[in-house]
């Protein structure tokens, strides 16, 4: 998977996992503080990648990335979310805790890391 693409399955799993709106994630494999807002509504997902200045969301089980014009499948059980990207045919498993993602992506045969912000902590 495309770095981004693991950071929008990371806001996209929290959203919808703890009905949270995400307002950022710090991505730990780059150092860097990603501009990525998210907000679930039932099976629905509206989002925006400020550093890449694109849309994504959708309806479960796909999601569609605006500027890369590519679907991620998306599948929420409990804590976890799990799903292929179709643009590398990559399958990826989430696991969501407190305020952190951690994604494995099969494609990569690693895990990922990510702090979320969330619209709660910062107006808190």
């Amino acid at each position: 998977m495309l770095p981004h693409i693991r950071a929008m399955v990371a806001a996209a799993s929290y959203a919808f996992i703890t009905k949270t709106k995400v307002s950022g994630i710090h991505d730990h494999a780059t150092g860097r503080e990603l501009r990525i807002a998210a907000e679930a509504r039932g099976t629905q997902l509206q989002g925006y990648d400020g550093d890449r200045g694109t849309a994504f969301g959708g309806t479960l089980p796909e999601l569609y990335d605006a500027g890369d014009q590519l679907f991620v499948s998306l599948e929420i059980d409990g804590t976890q979310a799990t799903g292929h990207d179709r643009s590398t045919a990559t399958s990826y498993t989430a696991q969501v805790s407190d305020a952190r993602v951690q994604l494995y992506d099969h494609g990569q045969s690693a895990w990922f890391n990510y702090d979320i912000r969330h619209a709660d902590a910062a107006a808190g």
